[in-house]
């Protein structure tokens, strides 16, 4: 999602951008900054890593998941 964003996001012309989150993985920074490695990550906190289910361990797992009862 953060690297679509920021897809978007500079085919509309922005420059100068940051990328903030709450709560990150190892797996995501990577993918984000191949995608984007001009774009600095401001997190709070950097989780252990990816489940199978592709869920932050051990972190929120898919809180939207939980949240809207999807899952």
């Amino acid at each position: 999602s953060a690297v679509a964003a920021v897809d978007r996001l500079k085919e509309s012309g922005a420059r100068d951008l940051r990328f903030v989150c709450l709560l990150a993985a190892p797996e995501g920074i990577e993918r984000f900054h191949g995608a984007h490695p001009e774009v600095p990550i401001w997190t709070a906190a950097v989780d252990e890593r990816l489940d199978d289910h592709g869920y932050i361990v051990p972190g929120l797992g898919d809180a939207g998941d939980r949240l809207f009862g999807t899952r």
